[in-house]
Order: structure tokens, then sequence, then C-alpha cells
């Protein structure tokens, strides 16, 4: 199993792997700090996930906090410099999670002229990006 499918079948419901998944799983929590950061990154995922769901915003942000807290002082360099980072954009992971509201819809936007501009490159004028772009709306 490639590490990248392997890191997928990690942060799955256990209900939601298959059979070469929860073997790879199994094989690869026998290692204390694996099965460290598989733990903190299923958490990590259960709180993203459920963002949306909740109703309770304190819940989503104690919940973050415990998991900073706990990740910052796992001894595992990978995953304290991941906590550092969310804890400087502190902010906004914490608006992301309690708040209601997202950017998907601009972002979706900004990849679909991102796109449209990387198509165009090189071969013409503004003029054309322009045309291109009003008619692709």
């Amino acid at each position: 199993m490639s590490p990248k499918r392997l890191a997928w079948a990690l942060v799955k419901p256990a209900e939601a792997r298959d059979d070469e998944e929860a073997a790879a799983v199994a094989q690869a929590e026998q290692d204390a700090e694996t099965q460290t950061v598989a733990g903190l990154a299923r958490r990590f995922t259960a709180l993203v996930r459920a963002a949306g769901r909740t109703a309770e915003s304190d819940h989503s942000a104690a919940g973050l906090e415990a998991w900073l807290t706990e990740a910052s002082s796992c001894g595992i360099t990978a995953v304290q410099t991941f906590a550092a980072g969310l804890e400087q954009d502190g902010a906004a992971v914490r608006a992301a999670l309690t708040l209601p509201w997202s950017s998907g819809q601009a972002e979706g936007q900004i990849n679909r002229l991102k796109l449209l501009k990387r198509q165009m490159y090189g071969r013409a004028s503004l003029d054309l990006l322009r045309r291109r772009t009003l008619l692709a709306a």
C-alpha cells in the first residue's frame, strides 16, 4: 500500500476501511509514534468534520484547545510544527471551526479564473482573456 493511501486509511473511521486498509493500519499502529500521530490525526479530522454540523461553537473551540495542547506536547516534531502553525493562525482556525459561514463559493470562482488564466498563458492578449472569462461565467 502506498504511503499516501495509508495516510488516508489512518484517518478514516474504522468501519469505512476495507480489509487491505485495516490490515495496513493495524501493522502501522504497532509503532507507538505512528499510533500517536494517527490518534491525533483522527481527532483533528473529527473536529473539522463536526465543525459544520454542530451548533455548539464552544464545544468545537474547547476541542481545538485540548487538541492543540496535546499535539504541542506529544514530542513528535512534525505534529508540534503543525500545531504551532495552527496556533499562529488561531483566530482564523477558530472561526473556521465555530462559525457557520464558508468561503467555498469564492474559492471555487477564484480556482476557475486561475484555471482559465493558466490555459491562456502565453497565447493571447488581456482582451482575449477578458472575453473568455466573461463567456465562461
